[in-house]
């Protein structure tokens, strides 16, 4: 029986490309030079898309596939798949929820600790000589005991709050409605309002046109000259016209930044802009972590196929 054949859209860790090449029939999109005569070529014959979540599958890659039947997310946003078109197909989708959860939430304190404690400046400081020559640095701020505002409480709000308990901050949150679950922190319904009684932003909100660029010149200024904003969701979430404005003119005092609109390409400006911390999207960069979501994409795979449930459907 031949295997059911997969478009693969970009590179996944050894551990994954092995056990799915012996599964199935796979079809490298992002290694073809000319995208459109691979599609052209492979379309008819793809049954499932195997994709990351920042990579997703546009409506062209999906209209390409008329036999399509499944969309496997390495990642816990889809927010780059067209749903519309898979709803109007029945195409499902599956994402990988939950096993990412801790380890963003860990990189989204550890983002907070090394910008307002200057961690990579302090190293920098030490290697260039300046501890030699000029003494100790410019102090810094402290974390513990200051305020927090997450924007989002889905799984990896609620994961970065209660480590956030461990610092005794004073935490409040903005999402939809209010959380059964966060009775011990404060609700804020509105982001600007969230913004204004923090002094540290976490923004954790799943992407979409109603969180398009929820984060906003006045969020921004709200958040204010004492104020970091950090960023481990979707770039679309934070307007970054006014984020590099608010950083260079002095109205936000700090950010740090795991996710960037066309990464890995992004505005250069960001380079050049003071007080900010930038990381290539690696928040969920665990061994731990990306063999769990290599595991997941592969069940719901194996799921769809065998005419199962699928684990963490999406649609």
């Amino acid at each position: 029986m031949p295997k059911p054949v997969v478009l693969q859209m970009g590179a996944y860790p050894s551990w994954d490309e092995t056990p799915l090449n012996e599964a199935y029939d796979l079809r490298r999109y992002f290694e073809a030079a000319d995208k459109a005569a691979f599609l052209a070529e492979h379309g008819p014959s793809i049954r499932a898309i195997a994709t990351r979540g920042e990579l997703g599958a546009s409506r062209e890659i999906i209209a390409a596939c008329p036999q399509l039947e499944v969309i496997s997310v390495y990642g816990v946003g889809y927010d780059a798949v067209d749903l519309g078109t898979c709803r109007e197909r029945g195409i499902r989708v599956t994402n990988t929820p939950d096993v990412l959860s801790g380890d963003v939430a860990d990189f989204a304190v550890t983002m907070m600790l090394a910008q307002s404690r200057g961690v990579v400046a302090g190293d920098a400081w030490v290697r260039d000589g300046s501890w030699a020559a000029q003494g100790g640095m410019p102090l810094q701020r402290r974390a513990f005991g200051r305020r927090a505002g997450i924007l989002g409480l889905g799984r990896i709000g609620f994961e970065i709050a209660r480590r956030l308990t461990g610092f005794g901050m004073q935490i409040a949150y903005s999402d939809v409605a209010p959380k059964d679950y966060a009775a011990d922190w404060s609700f804020v319904k509105d982001a600007e309002a969230l913004a204004a009684q923090s002094d540290f932003l976490f923004v954790a909100a799943a992407a979409s046109q109603e969180t398009r660029h929820i984060v906003d010149a006045p969020v921004l200024k709200a958040l204010g000259p004492d104020g970091m904003l950090i960023n481990v969701s979707r770039a679309s979430n934070v307007d970054e016209e006014a984020l590099i404005a608010a950083l260079a003119d002095g109205t936000l005092g700090a950010a740090a930044l795991d996710v960037f609109e066309g990464e890995p390409a992004l505005d250069p400006r960001f380079r050049e802009v003071p007080n900010i911390l930038l990381q290539p999207h690696q928040a969920s960069g665990t061994v731990e972590t990306r063999k769990a979501m290599g595991e997941l994409v592969r069940a719901n795979l194996a799921a769809h196929f065998a005419g199962t449930p699928l684990v963490t459907p999406v649609i």
